[in-house]
């Protein structure tokens, strides 16, 4: 079913591996079509609570996007080319369910504004982050200009924009950038032990949570004004009523998501 993707599913958590090791998993036209395939199975999908994103092999989350597709393209269609990215790149920040990055190694141009896109990530001892694409005279195109600065502050964002300097799992997580680093063999493990405490979670909560999480640089709406909705909201839910009554009773909530 699909030809760049591998897909488990296990205890409610969607892995999306991106599998092209021999081209470092970099982003073409495949993959971000079966990439929104697979945001489809986990929108669809009831059992599915959350995702994880990484890539295939030892030596690469994402290396980058195919330059062998920007060849013969003109400025139109270069324009068209970084729209899809970014509307692919959009509904994995938007989605309702956690998706989140698990970086095995590189994360470079498009596989770094993949990461970035997630919720959040979790990067190995091996994983490298950066935007190289001004030496290719190109700037990023998928987002990368723009989360980058959110994630670790203008100042950092444009000297890594500008020179193209690479920074380790270290470094990224001091910046902010990823939530955890561990070893290359556990990564996989310790993400899935994070989403295994979210989906216990009220799912509409959570996916609250995100949406004004997400409004706070969303200039088309006022945060505040997003979490009093999103707040709101929760009350109309049965989960709401579910959480209070556990809470009061002393014993675990049950959760259904509505």
């Amino acid at each position: 079913m699909y030809q760049t993707l591998l897909l488990h599913a296990e205890n409610g958590i969607l892995t999306i591996t991106i599998n092209r090791p021999d081209k470092l998993n970099a982003l073409n036209k495949t993959v971000f079509d079966e990439l929104n395939k697979a945001l489809d199975e986990l929108a669809g999908n009831a059992e599915l609570k959350s995702a994880i994103i990484t890539g295939a092999g030892p030596k690469a989350f994402v290396a980058g996007a195919d330059i062998s597709e920007f060849n013969e393209l003109s400025k139109e269609q270069s324009m068209q080319l970084a729209k899809r990215g970014q509307d692919t790149f959009f509904r994995i920040e938007n989605s309702p369910k956690p998706i989140v990055a698990a970086v095995n190694g590189f994360a470079l141009g498009g596989g770094c504004e993949l990461a970035m896109a997630c919720h959040f990530r979790i990067a190995s001892e091996n994983a490298k982050f950066g935007q190289p694409e001004v030496n290719l005279g190109l700037i990023p195109g998928y987002g990368g200009t723009q989360r980058l600065v959110q994630l670790v502050g203008k100042g950092k964002a444009m000297e890594m924009l500008m020179s193209a300097v690479l920074i380790d799992a270290s470094e990224a997580k001091s910046l902010g950038l990823v939530n955890h680093v561990t070893l290359p063999e556990i990564l996989l493990e310790h993400t899935k032990q994070i989403l295994t405490v979210i989906n216990t979670k009220a799912p509409l909560a959570v996916a609250g949570c995100i949406k004004a999480a997400n409004a706070v640089f969303d200039e088309t709406q006022n945060g505040y004004d997003a979490e009093v909705r999103e707040f709101g909201n929760c009350f109309d839910t049965e989960d709401k009523q579910e959480g209070i009554a556990a809470f009061l009773e002393k014993r675990k909530a049950a959760f259904k998501g509505r």
